[in-house]
């Protein structure tokens, strides 16, 4: 059931239709007297936070028993004071001022005692949803915050995804504030599937899987599934878990992805500020790869990253960026290496090839970054030092086979 929903593809919603729509959607919850706990994304994704914030602050906080925020961190590094408030569009003062009741917290997935266990999903079902691809128990676990708290609700933006297809929905439980072994084993299952069969596709074994394992969490769920185009919103529907993701990720398909008659010899990705490591920035890659030639180049361009991943550098320094069948083909060998590093390795490589030994992907992938060529090159990956590059020199030549793509990494772009 949808209690409110507002989508459009020309246009926006301006502030005072977005809060009386939520206002709509709110009134028909439950939650008079409700502890609740609104689940929100990271600095990783384009979205008008500050003013939901406010909006569901005011709309809910003088009905509610109780108002909290977590961040969906996934394996995303926890944000300091500043950063939440700034996550947030307030000040230090406002937030021990006029936001004192409200707590907002991380999720801390990197400390003990966090998760608590909600069961498996057994083999027979895994095997029937990744059409036999893997058969094994899976576990699940998620933060045991959520059970301190009546009523759920998840606040986020829908985008072409790489591991789940869509985002946004049940995502922001699995991975958002999900356990680190579910997370690995859906973000290899992605990736054996690959990115390319995988992204701005609506169903998708990976988003079943995720279904599957929402149903264990025994609270009422309520989504406020967003759509923005620009940074503004495009889209915002509020109900039943499924249906307004559902109606998000439709809106999404006819707004977030480009299609091109031809594919390109050199593509450069500019990768924006909210990206701070490869392991957001490579989302440049996933969203682009597809309009790249056969034999082709793309190039993230990210002066500003200087690390590979701060929390899964140490494992992506030993194994590197390798398409999926290196992997594959060589498993036992990365037998202690978590799935959801292998995935991204495979993601940001690409399509390609492994046989007798000889790994030959369908793509260059270059950094063009602030870290260093020593680095960049011991993870195989090519290397270009960002100064040499402007990107004004790549600009209005999509003629010669060179396209460049601002604020790179949202929108996905397909050959047609």
């Amino acid at each position: 059931m949808l209690y409110a929903a507002e989508g459009r593809t020309d246009g926006f919603l301006d502030d005072s239709e977005t809060l009386a729509l939520l206002a709509a959607g709110l009134e028909q919850a439950r939650l008079d007297g409700q502890r609740v706990l609104v689940l929100i994304p990271d600095e990783t994704r384009t979205c008008p936070l500050p003013l939901l914030f406010r909006c569901l602050a005011d709309l809910i906080g003088p009905r509610a028993a109780k108002l909290d925020f977590l961040i969906a961190l996934g394996t995303h590094q926890p944000l300091p004071e500043e950063r939440i408030n700034n996550l947030l569009g307030i000040t230090a003062e406002q937030r021990a001022g006029k936001y004192a009741t409200i707590g907002v917290f991380n999720h801390q997935w990197q400390t003990e005692g966090t998760f608590q266990s909600l069961g498996q999903i057994p083999a027979e079902r895994i095997a029937e949803i990744t059409g036999g691809l893997m058969r094994q128990d899976v576990p699940i676990g998620v933060n045991r915050m959520i059970f301190d708290y009546d009523q759920l609700v998840i606040l986020g933006p829908t985008y072409p995804h790489e591991v789940v297809g869509f985002s946004g929905g049940l995502k922001y439980f699995f991975p958002g504030i999900s356990d680190w072994e579910f997370i690995n084993f859906f973000h290899w299952l992605g990736a054996v599937i690959t990115c390319i069969k995988i992204i701005g596709a609506k169903q998708t074994p990976v988003r079943q899987l995720i279904d599957e394992a929402a149903r264990l969490i025994q609270k009422p769920i309520l989504n406020i599934n967003l759509v923005v185009r620009q940074g503004k919103l495009a889209g915002c529907f509020i109900g039943d878990p499924q249906e307004a993701w559902s109606a998000a990720a439709d809106l999404s398909d006819k707004l977030h992805i480009v299609y091109k008659d031809r594919p390109y010899k050199t593509v450069l990705g500019i990768a924006p500020q909210m990206y701070d490591d490869i392991w957001t920035a490579g989302k440049v890659m996933y969203k682009l790869e597809p309009i790249v030639a056969d034999g082709g180049e793309l190039i993230i361009y990210a002066p500003h990253v200087t690390e590979i991943s701060y929390t899964h550098g140490k494992h992506l320094d030993r194994i590197g960026y390798h398409v999926r069948d290196y992997f594959l083909k060589q498993i036992d060998k990365f037998a202690g290496t978590p799935g959801g590093v292998m995935a991204h390795s495979t993601h940001v490589r690409g399509l390609g090839t492994f046989e007798d030994g000889v790994e030959r992907p369908r793509i260059t992938v270059t950094l063009a970054t602030g870290i260093p060529r020593q680095r960049t090159e011991q993870v195989a990956l090519h290397y270009r030092d960002p100064a040499t590059i402007d990107p004004d020199d790549f600009r209005g030549r999509e003629d010669e086979g060179i396209l460049v793509v601002d604020h790179a990494g949202e929108i996905l772009h397909r050959l047609s």
